[in-house]
């Protein structure tokens, strides 16, 4: 395992952060097997939301913490404030009830970094720097930052907590992978994916800002599932309709190539191409078992070329083509 820090966080931050999501109370014995394996590779960063099975992916989370006697050993990114059917969420009344939901669920008194899930462009950044820093004053929280905010918000928050000489935010949590993502799959997100985005890009590698990025596989669709043959089996699938086109079936094709080229499978390439990025990168991976965790680790060991990773994105044709 490899590992970076963030401001705030007095403990290491595992450059691969494990999810929650698959946690259930339906499976809890495996998941406890799960977390065990990753906490034993090396992975001492977990992701979870307050949003994520009804409450119970913090709850089995916060249990196998307790029960392992591992609190000042791992980092928990809490991400909270996220919009419901009715209104959006991202206010100083919702993002202290999660706060406290959080820390009820999980049986601890403090997050390590707290993360809102959603932006709503709509509202000052003012009471949402501030209700953070009372937090963070609090001891409840150790740092924060934003999920599926874009580069010129988290600039206004900080601009805002340095001119009131509060603390700013410490860490971004966009979309980035390989694949470009044509459609979000949900409502708010914000993806640095694509040429559009690229401004976004040109800054977390100029201020190398924390990037905790989600969806580092796309969904699925460098699982090793997919091929061009099969794709009508896969039609209905989330990833079908957020990454579906032709530039990113190339990408496939070309990660699929070099992977074979290394010897390693598609799914460690693809990450791969994210960790190898110039960025202060920390991929979001939900494996769902402990040999999937295991072999998204070796992905760390995985050293690309510029060369090889433009070709990958398209940017540029074969290495062995470039003089």
């Amino acid at each position: 395992m490899k590992y970076g820090r963030v401001p705030g966080i007095g403990k290491e931050i595992s450059r691969l952060v494990q999810g929650a999501i698959m946690l259930s109370v339906e499976t809890e014995a495996e998941n406890m097997e799960l977390l065990d394996a990753a906490f034993d590779a090396g992975c001492t960063t977990f992701d979870t939301a307050h949003v994520y099975g009804g409450g119970d992916c913090d709850r089995i989370l916060g249990r196998w913490i307790n029960q392992r006697g591992i609190r000042d050993k791992v980092v928990v990114l809490g991400k909270g404030a996220h919009h419901n059917a009715d209104r959006k969420r991202v206010t100083p009344f919702d993002i202290t009830a999660d706060i406290f939901d959080v820390l009820a669920r999980m049986k601890t008194d403090y997050i390590d970094l707290f993360v809102l899930h959603r932006d709503d462009p709509g509202v000052p950044v003012g009471p949402i720097v501030e209700v953070l820093n009372e937090h963070k004053e609090a001891g409840r929280i150790h740092a924060f930052g934003g999920s599926n905010w874009t580069v010129n918000r988290i600039l206004e928050a900080n601009a805002y907590a340095k001119a009131h000489n509060l603390t700013p935010f410490a860490v971004s949590s966009p979309h980035f992978s390989l694949a470009e993502q044509i459609e979000a799959p949900w409502d708010d997100c914000i993806t640095i994916t694509g040429p559009a985005n690229q401004h976004q890009r040109l800054w977390y590698e100029r201020e190398q800002f924390p990037l905790f990025c989600w969806s580092s596989l796309a969904g699925g669709w460098f699982s090793g599932r997919l091929t061009r043959e099969n794709q009508e089996e896969h039609a209905e699938t989330l990833y079908m309709r957020c990454y579906g086109c032709e530039d990113n079936w190339r990408r496939l094709d070309r990660a699929t190539l070099l992977a074979r080229d290394r010897g390693c499978s598609v799914t460690q390439m693809a990450l791969a191409y994210v960790l190898n990025q110039s960025y202060n990168v920390f991929p979001l991976v939900a494996a769902y078992t402990p040999n999937e965790f295991k072999e998204l680790t070796a992905a760390l060991d995985i050293s690309l070329t510029t060369q090889e990773m433009a070709w990958m994105d398209l940017r540029a044709g074969h290495p062995s083509e470039q003089s």
